[in-house]
């Protein structure tokens, strides 16, 4: 079966809960820290990408069954699709994801296939999977090797702090989550003051979730090798499970001093990597314990399964960032001995709000007393028809 039509649109999709968060949104809510801290003057509005909102691609067969992926960043991404990776892939078989995968890999070496190339890729790539089961008529699981677990057990990102961060956590702990991330507020540009913050958040974490619970925390790129150390040295008492993003993905050098100054420390990293080559430098030299590629961004299934085989010969583990938000990471996570949990970000839940109406494609199953199993659908198990895309295209 060929490859008939691959197109990108721009689409807004956001969460629609029908029910009223049990407490307020905060006014003054503090963000997580990130490498534009340094700069006060710009609010996180004012330095994000504007205009550019989520990609949904769609690959069709000859036949006109039809699979879809999804990534960020639409402007350039769904350029990138529909002028090049699309036209690229048209006529070829649409069940050859290795020989497609390397194609698109080949073809945007000209430009890195890096950052935004990625994004494009993983978005055609999942679509191409997508398309495989549904042909097929079996979930992605399967054809990545089955079920390797009987559930995947799922952790809470607390990614937005808009409703006090205290709330969120007792609110993820009432919907069943056993393990919880937070995400620091302050970075190297505080100097000792964002050090002594940090270890208060981490510390009023810590007791809130008591000794049961596992508790992570996530510096989103936001740091550097020495305030990494000091900060490792001062959140020893709070055992954390690992210490994740804690460099600018780039800064590879980093990662050697850090891991060489911190050899007994948890590190995890990865969202920011794209395609196979930073893991595999990484997995090489033991600079991490824990991979996290996004599926919708590392380059898709196809890079994650690659990925997840580095990580399994290496002696590491893996999580799909925000792996449980989207069926592709679960999936995924479904199949691999070497992904352990599955994330679920994007805000979670807002206190009082069931995770059920925080699903933003039909579709997908649910995180349910802190695990998760996956459609047994065809393809992802996604019911998206083409008026659904078409009432939230931009």
């Amino acid at each position: 079966m060929k490859i008939a039509d691959v197109r990108a649109i721009a689409v807004d999709l956001r969460p629609e809960p029908r029910t009223k968060p049990r407490t307020p949104r905060l006014e003054d809510a503090p963000d997580m820290v990130s490498p534009m801290r340094r700069y006060r003057e710009f609010e996180r509005a004012g330095w994000s990408p504007r205009g550019w909102v989520r990609t949904a691609c769609t690959v069709t067969a000859q036949d006109g069954t039809r699979g879809v992926g999804f990534t960020i960043h639409s402007g350039p991404v769904s350029s990138i699709i529909n002028d090049h990776l699309g036209p690229t892939l048209a006529g070829q078989n649409c069940m050859a994801t290795e020989k497609l995968w390397d194609i698109m890999q080949r073809a945007t070496a000209q430009y890195g296939t890096a950052g935004l190339a990625s994004y494009a890729i993983s978005a055609v790539d999942n679509a191409l999977w997508d398309l495989k089961g549904k042909l097929l008529g079996r979930p992605v699981y399967e054809l990545l090797g089955g079920p390797q677990k009987d559930r995947i057990f799922c952790y809470a990102s607390a990614t937005d702090a808009g409703y006090g961060l205290e709330n969120s956590i007792e609110w993820f702990l009432e919907l069943g989550f056993r393990a919880v991330k937070v995400f620091l507020q302050h970075g190297p540009d505080d100097g000792l003051d964002g050090l002594r913050r940090s270890e208060e958040l981490v510390a009023r974490a810590r007791e809130q979730v008591g000794e049961g619970v596992e508790l992570m925390v996530d510096a989103w790129t936001s740091s550097d090798a020495e305030f990494t150390i000091r900060l490792l040295q001062v959140l020893e008492p709070y055992r954390i499970k690992w210490f994740e993003d804690y460099l600018r993905p780039e800064d590879m050098a980093s990662y050697f001093r850090v891991r060489q100054r911190a050899p007994g420390h948890t590190l995890a990293t990865g969202e920011h990597w794209y395609g196979v080559y930073p893991f595999a430098l990484a997995a090489a030299n033991g600079l991490v314990d824990i991979f996290q590629p996004d599926v919708q961004w590392v380059g898709g299934i196809s890079a994650s399964v690659r990925i997840a085989h580095l990580a399994e010969a290496h002696g590491l583990s893996m999580i799909s960032h925000g792996g449980m938000n989207y069926p592709y990471g679960q999936h995924l996570s479904f199949a691999m001995p070497s992904i352990i949990w599955g994330e679920r970000s994007e805000g979670v839940s807002p206190p009082g709000v069931p995770l059920e109406e925080m699903a933003i494609l039909p579709g997908t199953p649910v995180i349910e007393n802190g695990y998760l199993v996956p459609s047994d659908a065809p393809g992802f198990g996604l019911e998206l028809g083409a008026e659904w895309l078409e009432e939230r295209a931009v």
